[in-house]
């Protein structure tokens, strides 16, 4: 049976953000919650911040489904990789080391595959056939494959290389920012990315997330491409939406 009801979690560098979301829906219930990541994320003190965002939440005790988010590459709850984190994370048995830390069972999903599975259940994606692409833009360049509606974890296509470097060393939110970039002149490395993208993959869909979606009409329309490309619904809500999702089923 699915629960009407779960909390997500998201992880990210900087900062961890949780919600109840209401899975008929896919919506948040009341506010977001926000805590800083702690210096260093190091396992325990990232532990320790989401006992925080949970006990603020006042689900702490609750028996909800958790949903947790993370940077990493997530296979069978091992952390493979480890991105605005610490390296102990690398080949770290996270889900467990979460189950035991928090007393109870969660689903621990790649943080770029929650947002996707917002997308496709809730917002830009739902109903779309055949392969959708959820690229997220930001300090790097996540990704999610959805293929009718079905998510295959784990991909990374930000680490494609672009002369010799990962291509989101070319084309992140950071590198605008580091840069100064114009929307214009960012959108020509994002034109590299995408095109590649399409060469590769021939999606259906490509459905572009981060808080950066939020200017879209700034970007997308500078784009010339075969396939239809459009914002996400949920933004930085995403992780925690589709988080939530996955735990509720």
């Amino acid at each position: 049976m699915t629960s009407a009801r779960a909390v997500g979690v998201d992880i990210g560098g900087t900062g961890i953000k949780a919600g109840l979301v209401d899975l008929a829906k896919g919506e948040l219930i009341g506010d977001r919650v926000r805590v800083a990541t702690p210096s260093g994320a190091k396992p325990q003190d990232v532990l320790g911040a989401v006992q925080e965002v949970l006990t603020t939440l006042g689900v702490a005790e609750d028996r909800v489904p958790i949903g947790i988010d993370f940077p990493a590459i997530v296979k069978n709850g091992r952390t493979l990789s480890a991105s605005n984190v610490s390296a102990d994370w690398k080949d770290f048995e996270a889900e467990k080391f979460f189950e035991k830390g928090l007393g109870r069972d969660i689903h621990f999903v790649n943080d770029a595959d929650a947002a996707g599975v917002a997308e496709v259940r809730y917002g830009a994606a739902k109903g779309k056939p055949g392969l959708t692409i959820l690229t997220t833009l930001g300090t790097g360049i996540g990704s999610a494959f959805l293929y009718n509606g079905v998510l295959v974890p784990n991909t990374e296509l930000g680490h494609l290389l672009y002369k010799g470097k990962s291509i989101e060393k070319y084309a992140a939110v950071s590198v605008k920012e580091d840069k100064e970039l114009s929307y214009k002149k960012w959108a020509k490395r994002l034109q590299v990315f995408y095109s590649l993208v399409e060469f590769l993959f021939s999606p259906d869909l490509l459905v572009v997330g981060g808080g950066i979606s939020k200017h879209a009409d700034e970007f997308l329309p500078l784009l010339k491409l075969d396939t239809p490309i459009v914002p996400a619904v949920h933004r930085n809500f995403a992780g925690i939406i589709g988080a939530a999702s996955l735990a509720g089923d």
